[in-house]
């Protein structure tokens, strides 16, 4: 008879005889690796194992209050709910050996709303629920776990992170520190009517680079940095007797001192200053510099964006896209999240485009004709990578057809040029031509409007695929009002057309995550590829992308970035508050997983790639990455329901 047997002729349950082995084995998993002995011994010791069938039920609906908290040890179970759409059901999540359920239901005293099923002859740990509340109150670690799911996860898998940065670089800040912490003096002061020697004296003897002009009730007025001493020296010899109120920067920004040095690494960027005012209640409470900023091996993004703001040609340009590389990983290795790096390596792309175009302009002689340059896909939802290439096109102002296309023809030369030069700094040519210089992508503002109106009255499928990155657009260099004007028009189109919404979600649902209801992931070899992999970007991140985008639209939301529009629409109550913070976490750790994946490419001088073996990684990322997949399926299956595809 073997155990199976045993286990069906007993009932299916049985006291835990090898309580060290049941012991060893929940140590391989969070959050059982982080709890005490004594406490993970108790949890042991008041489990019972049991034993199911493939294809019996553990618990249903009809179970009412939910009484026992489960762990697989081994086999899997699936969850599975009444399909609204069609007959039968529908398989929602998987639980493989070492997780656990349903801790929702539990701790909302509520029935499952799912019912669990054994997918394999399959063992369970059975704790009953007082003995889970005691387990609860008795260790931090599991209490987390229960409140927060893989939430606590992500929490564990940034510790490490964070860790090892401490290990290689000695550095106990990170971008994430309070802007407080890094302002260690009180910062410089001086009134209005001070004559600018005593301010340029003060500065010099407390030898810092700038000074607050504030008023009796010290909220800051102004500020005089070594940078309006130049000015103010090259602009003719300075009469050093004057108030300083005439050479001051007027209205200076200011953040909070609980801002973190993310913001003012941005804020600096974004502003082109050097120094930020700490401000709480109106009153200045310190000053932040850029070299406080970036000191103790900070991330220098402050130098970069004025290198590229400076140049005064192509190469400095080139170089400094290799500098980004290098921010990147540093960034990395400080545990900075996956938006933080896609906010500013986009913030760094904008500024090395607005300044090609620029030098574009300079060398070929500016033709006179207003135009702003789109840009679309990731870099119009602000999430770009290193690892991107060229989507973008023209918007001008035009009286007529034949106006637009005499414009047209002074400008594709110069948008070709400037597709030439972003390639040379590092900005792929577009495959599909995709780029401003294509005479179709460089249109007036009516034949814009015409061609998204197209767009969205002739809809296929098959067309969808190839336009559907125009929807995720934004201007990079010249007013934005047009592209403003054409965002209102696209989005009042869409809400109009539930068929083109229908479409959208089809052409959403076209990739999909590459979990499966019986293994980890569902792999598959691309061209030569000796070992199976999964597409990290198509099949992981561009669920999120698509869904995101088709509700935005649907539903009126003007923002293109894709998690600034996830938490528009749990605004909205399009999508549940819970659900939405489980996408943002997944498509965080999928799109963390990638950048890393980059930059170990990058360090063994191997191309890009998003395709990712998942046995390379440990067996909590592993985990997290399937549970992050299984969301971008959560969101697949919401949207086949809400256009009953």
């Amino acid at each position: 008879m073997n155990k199976a047997d045993a286990f069906a002729l007993a009932g299916k349950t049985a006291v835990l005889q090898n309580v060290h082995g049941t012991l060893r084995f929940l140590q391989r998993f969070p959050p059982f690796n982080q709890m005490e002995q004594a406490h993970l011994a108790y949890l042991v010791e008041q489990c019972q194992l049991r034993f199911y069938v493939a294809g019996d039920s553990i618990i249903k609906p009809a179970d009412g209050p939910v009484e026992h908290f489960y762990v697989v040890k081994q086999g899997s179970v699936v969850g599975e709910r009444p399909h609204s759409a069609r007959r039968g059901n529908e398989t929602t999540f998987e639980i493989a050996a070492g997780e656990c359920f349903p801790l929702a239901a539990l701790l909302g005293e509520r029935a499952t709303r799912t019912e669990h099923l054994a997918a394999l002859d399959t063992f369970c740990l059975q704790l009953p629920k007082p003995a889970f509340i005691r387990v609860m109150g008795l260790s931090s670690p599991f209490r987390d776990f229960a409140l927060r799911g893989v939430s606590s996860l992500l929490d564990q898998v940034n510790r490490e992170v964070q860790r090892q940065a401490a290990q290689t670089l000695g550095n106990q800040y990170s971008l994430n520190t309070r802007l407080g912490e890094l302002a260690m003096r009180h910062p410089i002061t001086c009134t209005a009517e001070t004559p600018l020697r005593d301010a340029v004296r003060a500065m010099h003897e407390q030898q810092v680079g700038s000074i607050v002009i504030v008023d009796p009730d010290k909220r800051p007025k102004g500020i005089f940095t070594l940078r309006d001493l130049r000015q103010v020296v090259a602009d003719g010899g300075p009469d050093f007797t004057r108030p300083i109120a005439a050479s001051m920067t007027q209205t200076p920004f200011s953040l909070s001192p609980d801002a973190s040095a993310f913001d003012a690494a941005i804020a600096m960027t974004e502003r082109h200053i050097a120094h930020v005012c700490l401000v709480r209640d109106g009153r200045l409470c310190g000053v932040v510099s850029e070299r406080d900023l970036f000191s103790l091996q900070r991330v220098d993004l402050v130098h970069l964006a004025r290198t590229i703001r400076n140049a005064a040609h192509l190469d400095p340009l080139i170089t400094v896209r290799g500098e980004i590389g290098q921010l990147v990983e540093r960034m990395l290795a400080h545990g900075a999240s996956s938006t933080q790096i896609t906010r500013i390596i986009t913030l760094l792309n904008d500024q090395t485009v607005s300044r090609v175009i620029e030098l574009v302009l300079e060398s070929h002689g500016d033709p006179g004709i207003p135009f702003s340059w789109l840009c679309f896909g990731s870099e119009g939802r602000g999430e770009q990578t290193l690892f991107t290439d060229q989507d973008n096109g023209i918007l001008f102002d035009a009286r007529d057809s034949a106006h637009a296309a005499e414009l047209r023809g002074k400008l594709l030369p110069i948008a070709q040029q400037i597709n030439l030069s972003l390639a040379q700094c590092g900005f792929a040519l577009c495959k599909g031509n995709v780029m401003a210089g294509n005479p179709q992508l460089c249109l007036s503002q009516a034949e814009w409007s015409r061609r998204f109106a197209t767009f969205i009255r002739e809809a296929t499928p098959d067309n969808l695929l190839g336009s559907s990155i125009y929807f995720d657009l934004r201007v990079v260099w010249g007013d934005a009002q047009g592209c403003e004007r054409l965002r209102g028009e696209i989005l009042r189109q869409v809400a109009d057309n539930r068929l083109f919404q229908r479409l959208l979600a089809e052409n959403a649902l076209r990739q999909k995550p590459p979990v499966g209801r019986f293994r980890d992931f569902v792999l598959s070899r691309k061209g030569s590829e000796r070992t199976a992999t999964l597409d990290l970007k198509a099949q992981g991140l561009m669920p999120f992308v698509d869904g995101a985008r088709l509700l935005a639209l649907a539903n009126g939301v003007e923002v293109g970035n894709t998690l600034e529009r996830l938490r528009e629409l749990v605004k909205r109550q399009v999508i549940d508050p819970q659900d939405g913070a489980a996408f943002e976490e997944a498509y965080h750790f999928i799109q963390q997983t990638r950048m890393q994946q980059h930059q170990l490419q990058s360090r063994e001088n191997l191309p890009w790639s998003n395709r990712l073996d998942p046995d390379s990684l440990n067996h909590l990322d592993r985990r997290i990455l399937r549970e992050s997949l299984r969301q971008a399926q959560r969101l697949q299956a919401s949207l086949t329901l809400r256009y009953q595809l």
